[in-house]
């Protein structure tokens, strides 16, 4: 391996894109909290005024939306990173098959601890995106935009599929597995839950991957216009499409929860759920780009690069440490506490890592778990420290 063979230098990298990253992991963190509520034998759930507000917020600001703006940016980086490895006469494709082989064992780690695990999805679908990397930007924009024009009637088609299997995660006697204090068995009912209902369920083995892999093909397609770093070029457009994506939220949302209260039997056929969800995730994506490209926010924003710069860490460490407090491996609180627990615990648990990841970035280069996967990847094992000069730069620079 030649030395000119690296990774994209911390200091060119695109802040937005990782402030973008910092505030997914937030609702990612919720999503996966809240859904510790629902590991255990369901019971009735009475929520106070205060777990109902909480429960709408999630709802409609997070739910979903943070995931697919994570896919987005992944898609965005899968570009970053084939053009570097690309300009520097290596093969990409062996190079990034080799990275997602690696992502693979990471994603098992991690679907060991948290039966929602979303990388072993992000590995698969960065293979299959291989297929897609020499494509011109108007191929696509076309092929993204078949997938998004379809996924409605895709959904309502796959829901119709029964797939037999084991509700894991409500299922007493897979519980005492849970609530065990056992590791081995611990790691079993995660990983019997992530293939029981996950990997096999339709509606997320056919639904969720096409949109997932619909969100990474636009990020492919952004970086391919170098969109993140061309904001003030397209303000115009950023203010067009928040009014244009808002809207469309607004009109999708009010019509299919009538459509759910009224039981429209045209769901059976066209079901618009994620529709939604993307014109929500625009809405607010865009949203924050027009914040941070008039100078907004900076010291929040300044706080949310650093947990997206480390955003692999922090979600695996959210992941863990959620093992930690919920299952018979550690407290054992489980679905014990009431559902602004859960969301105020998330949040919580989120600002200290941006702190953390504030103070780490300051002596470190990289995550400990980016610096991993960067060094496995490129098998060079880069700086994990910093030099005294580089945080002598830093401190002048803030």
């Amino acid at each position: 391996m030649t030395n000119s063979y690296h990774p994209i230098e911390q200091n060119k990298r695109t802040p937005i894109v990782d402030i973008l990253r910092g505030w997914a992991l937030l609702g990612v963190a919720i999503g996966n909290y809240v859904d510790f509520l629902y590991i255990g034998v369901p019971h009735k759930i009475n929520n106070s005024i205060l777990s109902e507000i909480l429960q709408y917020f999630n709802r409609y600001f997070f739910a979903a939306k943070s995931w697919t703006l994570l896919t987005l940016l992944f898609g965005y980086g899968f570009a970053i990173l084939i053009n570097n490895v690309a300009e520097k006469g290596k093969n990409p494709v062996t190079f990034f098959a080799w990275r997602m082989l690696l992502l693979f064992v990471l994603a098992f780690i991690n679907s060991s601890f948290w039966l929602g695990d979303i990388l072993k999805d992000y590995a698969f679908l960065g293979l299959v995106l291989l297929l897609f990397y020499k494509r011109s930007t108007k191929t696509l924009g076309i092929i993204c935009a078949v997938i998004v024009v379809s996924i409605p009637f895709v959904m309502a088609y796959v829901n119709g599929f029964k797939v037999e299997h084991p509700e894991i995660a409500t299922n007493p006697e897979y519980l005492k597995l849970y609530h065990s204090g056992n590791w081995l068995d611990f790691f079993r009912f995660n990983l019997l839950a992530s293939f029981y209902e996950q990997i096999i369920i339709p509606g997320y083995a056919i639904t969720a991957h096409l949109v997932m892999f619909a969100c990474m093909l636009f990020g492919f397609l952004l970086q391919k216009l170098s969109f993140f770093n061309r904001l003030n070029e397209f303000k115009k457009l950023l203010k067009q499409i928040v009014i244009i994506s808002l809207l469309c939220a607004i009109i999708i949302g009010i019509g299919f929860n009538l459509a759910i209260v009224y039981k429209s039997p045209f769901l059976k056929f066209f079901h618009p759920l994620y529709w939604l969800v993307l014109s929500t995730m625009v809405f607010i994506a865009t949203g924050i780009c027009l914040l941070y490209n008039a100078g907004k926010l900076k010291t929040i924003f300044n706080y949310f690069s650093a947990g997206g710069k480390m955003t692999l860490t922090n979600y695996m460490t959210q992941n863990i440490l959620g093992a930690f407090i919920f299952s018979g491996i550690g407290l054992g609180i489980a679905d014990t506490m009431p559902y602004w627990f859960y969301f105020s615990f998330a949040v919580f648990i989120f600002v200290l890592q941006l702190f953390i990841s504030k103070w780490w970035l300051s002596k470190f280069n990289y995550g400990p778990i980016e610096w991993l996967w960067r060094s496995a990847s490129y098998r060079k094992v880069f700086p994990f420290k910093k030099a005294n000069a580089e945080i002598l730069t830093e401190i002048k620079t803030v």
